[in-house]
């Protein structure tokens, strides 16, 4: 069956969560679910601009089913407040696991639990996340948890004795380690489910370059500038808009014919239609997803055993 990003299968029945649904690929990813009927819970830091991302949603999709959980990856006091609320779903179809963040200091910084902030926000906190919504996941015969992968972990060497960069620290190097991390647990996730008998997969996605210029216009939510737009249309070759980004992490999480453990990204690597790609080696190896996954119990404090 060929993949038709604007003719999604109907979602009616089924709840999503999407960390960092109100902005950015989340909300797009957001959106696309709830035109299939889908209900998403947008899961976010920021209240106000989670409630604007409702008013879009539903000014795009009128009969749009939508809800708000608060959540800050950067505590895991508020990790823990919003997993145990997950884990007590009656059911729970999807987990995207997207927030992140993208642009960062100049000098390495550590949340109020001791963790540098970018591996923290972007990876950390969504180990606890899925540890803890668990339970609702595994009552939910063929859930699926979505990682966010990025092209950046072609371009940094993965370095596990450095994965929170106390070793050598710049921005770029913090956010490529968080997404090998990232892509190690989530298919780490898939082999251990799998080895349970869970009913529950993982598939990793990555979104390709999409810039806010070429993204389509959303009040409150994504609203490019005129420099913006005139900006990023120089890379329209090479880049595509938000709302495109977020196609393969659709894909990942609704395609029955993709199966836990693989990835799906654009055609041409930072554009196109979604299909399935290859991770990055290192990252995708079981001896690397069982350190991780030691690490990241302990860093968590969460006891994650599917």
């Amino acid at each position: 069956m060929t993949w038709q990003p604007g003719r999604l299968p109907d979602q009616t029945g089924r709840t999503v969560v999407v960390t960092g649904g109100n902005a950015g690929l989340g909300y797009f990813t957001a959106e696309q679910l709830v035109s299939a009927g889908a209900h998403v819970v947008l899961a976010a830091r920021d209240q106000n601009r989670a409630d604007a991302a409702v008013r879009s949603l539903r000014g795009v999709v009128p009969a749009a089913s939508v809800d708000t959980l608060p959540l800050d990856l950067s505590s895991l006091a508020s990790v823990r407040e919003a997993g145990d609320r997950l884990g007590d779903y009656d059911r729970l179809d999807g987990l995207v696991l997207n927030a992140g963040i993208t642009s960062g200091p100049r000098r390495r910084e550590l949340t109020a639990d001791g963790h540098e902030t970018t591996f923290q926000t972007n990876y950390l906190g969504h180990f606890a996340l899925a540890a803890l919504a668990w339970p609702a996941l595994v009552r939910t015969p063929g859930s699926r948890v979505v990682g966010l992968g990025s092209l950046s972990t072609s371009l940094v060497r993965l370095d596990p004795d450095d994965l929170q960069t106390a070793g050598r620290y710049d921005f770029f190097r913090a956010y490529a380690l968080a997404k090998h991390a990232t892509a190690g647990f989530t298919l780490e996730l898939d082999r251990r489910a799998r080895l349970a008998g869970a009913p529950v997969s993982a598939v990793l996605a990555h979104p390709g370059w999409a810039l806010d210029g070429l993204s389509a216009f959303r009040p409150g939510v994504m609203e490019p500038t005129p420099f913006e737009k005139l900006r990023d249309v120089a890379y329209v070759a090479g880049a595509q808009g938000k709302n495109r980004g977020a196609a393969p992490i659709v894909r990942a999480l609704l395609d029955p014919e993709v199966v836990g453990g693989e990835y799906v990204g654009p055609e041409f690597l930072v554009k196109g239609r979604p299909v399935l790609q290859q991770p990055t080696a290192s990252s995708a190896t079981p001896e690397f997803g069982g350190r991780l996954w030691a690490m990241s119990e302990d860093w968590a404090g969460v006891e994650f055993r599917p």
